[in-house]
């Protein structure tokens, strides 16, 4: 069954294990979260929970955001997002999830959303290789071919230059090397996506084994 958590990207770090090993970690700020709603399959043809993160503003908020938070006693949140195939009978509405529910060692899935890089060349935005720097050639970073003549029209999926970055982004396999349960911290193995103070989802992981 699926475990997660909302959080907030806090930034980087390193710690040392006992040998002496440098591990650069990522040092997420995993809950408080607050289920604020729960889906059954009778109801909404599927079974999930929703689960909220970080207070939002009185005055950024409506009428039905407030009466949704309020049905949870909680206060409308910034960061919302539904957990599917999960154990419903072991959360109720209200319910507060804490960075507790993963353990030193779980191997975890982080998604997040990727930092805006803006319009990019095919170059930096897919990787591609450059033309001869000389005077004499006329291709130095352009896309390249854009397709047999005939077909009249660019195809779709040609890899052009546009707007990079700004994606969501799930890093799989991540381990998690300590918790800090007093504060809510989980410190994770290696880069996630997104800049400092950036939301994140937290998720036991598909392919690993915890």
């Amino acid at each position: 069954m699926t475990k997660g958590i909302l959080g907030k990207k806090v930034g980087m770090t390193q710690v040392f294990t006992p040998e002496g090993i440098v591990i650069p970690v990522t040092v997420i700020e995993a809950g408080p979260c607050v289920v604020l709603q729960k889906k059954d399959a009778t109801t909404d043809g599927y079974e999930a929970i929703q689960i909220g993160f970080a207070d939002k503003k009185a005055v950024r908020t409506n009428k039905p955001e407030q009466g949704h938070a309020a049905k949870a006693n909680t206060t409308p949140k910034r960061f919302v997002r539904e957990l599917r195939n999960v154990d419903l009978g072991q959360y109720e509405v209200g319910q507060e999830i804490k960075a507790d529910i993963f353990a030193e060692g779980d191997i975890v899935d982080v998604t997040g959303t990727s930092k805006g890089k803006g319009f990019a060349g095919s170059i930096k935005r897919h990787g591609q290789s450059r033309g001869p720097m000389a005077h004499g050639s006329r291709y130095h970073r352009r896309p390249g071919s854009m397709g047999s003549i005939a077909a009249n029209r660019v195809l779709k999926g040609k890899a052009l230059p546009g707007r990079m970055g700004g994606e969501q982004i799930t890093v799989q396999n991540l381990e998690i090397v300590s918790i800090d349960t007093e504060r809510n911290l989980l410190l994770v193995k290696g880069a996630i996506p997104g800049p400092k103070n950036s939301f994140v989802t937290v998720k036991n992981a598909v392919k690993g084994s915890n």
